[in-house]
């Protein structure tokens, strides 16, 4: 029987599999609430983990089947860890098979996917169970240890004294849920940033939907994903394989916080909603690789939208994070433009709402060109159209280099209607008909 809440406290070995028992089911309309794990770093250098991330085991939404879409409300974002560590990374190659996110390897032993154990503090800590090899995939070329305020307003970068004092306890202080297996990052005890000063902003760098073949977490996108194709281990992937099965769930889009709205494809039976990889501030695009990886209490609201068929995410941001000219036209500004109207002889004037579609690809361009796509996919308008659409209602922005991007505009609300966004979109921001 479908609950009205269910609660998450279990991950994923990196594998999101359409094959395995999701959790639930959740009513649609109905809450889910998930402890989740820290994202990149942790599971980066856990060789057991297959995905390069450390998400929640997927929900199965009552009656949403292949074809649909659900609208996953983000109700709250509570960081819990009190210490993270992050930076920009370099890859070990001896100590991978292909790809060091999926395919991590003992170059001593020769084990894929090896069991470790934490040996003291530092870069050399990840040893193989087995026979005692530093193994892990991943180092940093510049790293921070970043502690936080109890409100989770502000954080400072730690010097190597604070680090590694950090890494003592760097279980408890990163608040690891007890379900995940990853090792934690702050025991490497980077310190290359001193005293620097953040503010938080907490997101979701994975939020979305099941894709319809097994797939490592981090590389349910277009840019990651593209590491799969042609790829020396068992979760290989042909370019059309990849383009049909994913959902896009990995997006690291800043503005994918706390109460946006963001409608992801069912490509599954029962959709199997997964959340993990919050951060705690990000700017757009993520240059450096990572942000600040935190565990999180994240509560999602859920409604299934039937036969929307959309092929990628659509996000429906916090109205402060709309670009300036895709923020919605005020009773004022369209006074304005009905005098302008009546000298022009334009008689009844567009009425627009504002929407963010997600493109991804190996590249900006090609993410670039996916996000247009989909919205004149889903709007029924010409990819010229949408261009122009934002270019002066809109814009184009970065969510992760090197291929995530948002297509922000003011859509005609006639076609918003014809496919049934517009009542959602219209309560968001609260607009007038």
């Amino acid at each position: 029987m479908a609950k009205q809440t269910v609660f998450v406290n279990e991950f994923t070995d990196g594998i999101l599999d359409p094959n395995k028992e999701m959790l639930g089911p959740v009513k649609d309309g109905g809450t889910i609430v998930a402890n989740t794990a820290p994202g990149c770093w942790g599971p980066m250098i856990t060789p057991e983990l297959k995905g390069g991330h450390e998400v929640t085991v997927p929900v199965f939404v009552e009656g949403a089947e292949v074809g649909d879409a659900i609208a996953i409300y983000i109700e709250s974002i509570r960081p819990t860890s009190i210490v993270v560590a992050s930076g920009n990374d370099m890859t070990i190659e001896k100590n991978y098979n292909g790809d060091p996110f999926v395919a991590a390897k003992c170059p001593n032993c020769g084990t894929v996917n090896p069991v470790t154990k934490l040996e003291g503090i530092g870069y050399e800590s990840v040893r193989c169970q087995s026979c005692n090899e530093d193994i892990s995939p991943f180092k940093f070329t510049n790293g921070y240890t970043m502690v936080f305020d109890e409100n989770k307003k502000v954080g400072i970068t730690l010097n190597k004294e604070g680090a590694y004092a950090a890494a003592e306890n760097a279980r408890e202080n990163m608040c690891i849920p007890d379900n995940s297996i990853q090792n934690p990052i702050v025991n490497f005890a980077p310190y290359d940033i001193v005293g620097n000063v953040s503010r938080l902003r907490p997101f979701l760098g994975q939020l979305g939907t099941t894709p319809s073949i097994a797939m490592p977490d981090s590389h349910n996108a277009g840019d990651f994903g593209s590491f799969l194709i042609g790829a020396p281990h068992d979760y290989a992937l042909t370019e059309e394989e990849l383009k049909k099965h994913k959902t896009d769930g990995h997006m690291d889009i800043n503005r994918v916080r706390e109460g946006a709205i963001l409608i992801a494809p069912v490509k599954v039976k029962g959709g199997g909603v997964y959340v993990g990889d919050a951060h705690a501030m990000q700017g757009d695009g993520e240059i450096a690789g990572h942000t600040t990886d935190i565990a999180a209490i994240v509560t999602l609201k859920v409604k299934v939208l039937k036969n929307l068929n959309i092929d990628g995410p659509i996000l429906i941001p916090v109205e402060e994070d709309l670009p300036y000219l895709a923020k919605p036209i005020t009773e004022e500004e369209y006074k304005i433009a009905k005098e302008i109207g009546k000298k022009w002889g334009i008689e009844e004037l567009e009425k627009t709402a504002p929407i963010s579609f997600i493109g991804t690809g190996v590249n900006l361009n090609e993410a670039i060109d996916n996000g247009l796509q989909r919205a004149a996919d889903v709007l029924g308008l010409s990819v010229p159209e949408v261009m122009n659409r934002a270019t002066i209602n809109g814009s184009i922005e970065i969510g992760r280099a090197p291929g995530t991007v948002t297509v922000t505009f003011l859509a005609p609300v006639s076609a918003l209607k014809k496919v049934g966004l517009y009542d959602i979109i219209k309560e968001h921001y609260g607009l007038y008909d």
